[in-house]
């Protein structure tokens, strides 16, 4: 049997870096050419990173794009018996933008097709009609003349073109004329970032319309983390009889050859694929390799070895340091705890405990007299003593500067500690505990926060997180004796509120129907309805803060980022 040899080549780019970017996909057209491969897929966009943002709107970095092209083609004579397919912006002219999001293929040198993508997403975390204009309505095929396979026939499409097969979105179907050209074989080149439930829907998308039109099909997914996304690779093949039959690594880079006779895919050695099992990582699986990748690229790219966090010896500071010493490496994070007068024993005790365990350097830098100047000087400014929640946020702000002032000392990220639960309702202080360049735990609620506490623990085989601090009630210790529920509702009901008053329908499909059921409980009776409402009110008046807060990692399909665009200055009923 003859077969076609494909790699695919699913790499972390770094947006911006089209040298390094360049490298990458030689290095991996090199890799392809050794392993026999008459055609190498890279992801969406790969030669400018996705998403490339404003960067497309400035004259300089297109001048680089074009330059960067040209010294691809010359890299692809080097392989002249290997095509190239890639993402690229590519220049236009006529009405509209200046600009589409492309795919070109290439060999020896010469472009030998051009495609542009019809379908352009402007939801959630996507703008791309912000910079691109749609191609027309149209189905690349290019036909692969081999020495080593028969002629075939490979139709190319870019990401969301295949995700409008039920036509709910756009009212052009690009599977439409794809079925009527009627290739071998259809490779679509993607930047899919990643969220609880992606993976399965992907999964499920692709087997419906590779049955549906009767066409096997090829996913190239690029990996990594870019601000608050993060792309998690999981590349794949799918064929109408056997569904999806191969997947790439998920969180890494993976240049992986497939061959391909007969509408039946095979690996590098000839033999049968066979199926990919359905689960893929448990919740708590992928919450912690998503945040590790997303933090590891962030401080990378941005030019960070070391990070610093707040100490409080509560739940979601131990956890930031958990995946951060693992992200980052135990050496290279520091734990600052900042006691006040209002600060437990157990609580400095208990950052104690957790940073011996993780193997990270913990300071000591008390707040109160810090705190007791900035009393001081209020009264005698304003002529008032400083009380109440004045005071209680005070003590966040206090523990804020002196973090920023380790950060900016040191060259260290600081990381926020915030959760989703508390971000949504404002149970958090601007200037104080909101200070950082990143959150890593903003998009997990906090009854999640437990949960994954639990799960690295279970992972670890021992107690990195301390018993104590999974089991003491949560507090910001602002005040004596306080305790969270002093201001909010148990968490399990919070957590219930927010998740189908800020995500609702979003949900994944494991998550939606216990939530509906928990919150209509709720809704059934007065009492219940009322705390719908305080809530409600509650995410309403604080959008303020969250749109100050440092960037999140996205890990559920709606998070705190540019995928929430809600008005702050506005009236809600």
């Amino acid at each position: 049997m003859n077969m076609l040899r494909i790699t695919l080549a699913q790499l972390n780019f770094t947006i911006g870096d089209l040298s390094g970017n360049l490298a990458m996909m030689t290095s991996a057209a090199r890799e392809a050419a050794a392993d026999g491969a008459a055609l190498v897929a890279f992801p969406e966009l790969a030669l400018t990173g996705y998403p490339p943002g404003d960067l497309l709107t400035e004259a300089d970095f297109l001048a680089r794009v074009e330059a960067a092209l040209a010294d691809l083609l010359e890299a692809s004579r080097a392989t002249p018996d290997l095509y190239w397919a890639f993402g690229v912006p590519l220049a236009r002219t006529g009405p509209g933008k200046a600009l589409e999001n492309g795919i070109l293929v290439v060999a020896d040198g010469a472009v030998v097709l051009r495609y542009a993508k019809q379908l352009l997403p402007t939801y959630n975390v996507f703008d791309e009609r912000r910079y691109f204009e749609p191609g027309p309505e149209a189905a690349p095929v290019l036909t692969l003349r081999t020495a080593t396979a028969k002629d075939i026939r490979i139709g190319f499409l870019i990401c969301e073109d295949a995700w409008n097969d039920a036509g709910g979105d756009y009212p052009v179907n690009p599977f439409t004329r794809m079925r009527e050209a009627a290739p071998d074989l259809v490779v679509i080149l993607n930047a899919s970032p990643s969220d609880i439930g992606k993976r399965g829907q992907r999964h499920a998308l692709l087997t419906a319309a590779s049955r549906r039109h009767e066409l096997p099909m090829l996913y190239v997914n690029q990996v990594g983390g870019h601000d608050q996304l993060v792309f998690d690779g999981a590349s794949f093949a799918v064929t109408p009889r056997a569904g999806v039959v191969f997947e790439a690594a998920r969180f890494s880079e993976a240049v992986v050859t497939l061959a391909f006779a007969d509408g039946a895919f095979f690996d590098a050695d000839g033999r049968a694929l066979a199926d990919v099992p359905a689960a893929g990582l448990s919740a708590m699986d992928f919450y912690h390799r998503q945040i590790v990748l997303g933090l590891a690229d962030y401080a990378r790219r941005c030019g960070f070895t070391r990070a610093v966090v707040g100490a409080s010896g509560g739940i979601d500071s131990a956890l930031t340091l958990a995946l951060a010493a693992e992200a980052l490496g135990q050496e290279n994070v520091a734990a600052v705890t900042l006691p006040s007068r209002f600060s437990s024993a157990g609580s400095v005790e208990d950052s104690v405990a957790l940073c011996a365990n993780l193997g990270v350097r913990l300071f000591t830098h008390p707040i109160r007299d810090l705190v007791a100047a900035y009393e001081q000087g209020f009264a005698d400014a304003f002529g008032l003593p400083l009380r109440g929640l004045a005071l209680e946020n005070l003590q966040a702000r206090a523990r804020g500067a002196v973090l920023m002032e380790y950060s900016n000392h040191f060259g260290a990220l600081l990381l926020t500690t915030g959760n989703k639960s508390e971000i949504s309702v404002g149970y958090c202080t601007l200037y104080g505990d909101t200070n950082g360049g990143l959150g890593l735990i903003g998009d997990l609620y906090k009854t999640e926060v437990f949960a994954l506490s639990r799960h690295i623990n279970a992972v670890a085989g021992r107690d990195i997180i301390p018993a104590a601090i999974l089991e003491k009630p949560p507090s910001a210790e602002l005040a004596p004796n306080q305790k969270d529920t002093d201001s909010l509702p148990p968490y399990p009901t919070l957590d219930a509120i927010l998740k189908m008053l800020i995500e609702g329908e979003r949900l994944s499909a494991e998550e939606r129907e216990q939530v509906r059921a928990d919150y209509a409980r709720l809704a059934a009776n007065a009492e219940g309805a009322a705390l719908i409402a305080r809530v409600r009110r509650m995410i309403w008046k604080n959008e303020y803060k969250r749109r100050q807060a440092p960037p999140i990692l996205r890990l559920r399909p709606l998070a705190f980022g540019s995928g929430r665009q809600m008005p702050i200055a506005a009236k809600y009923e």
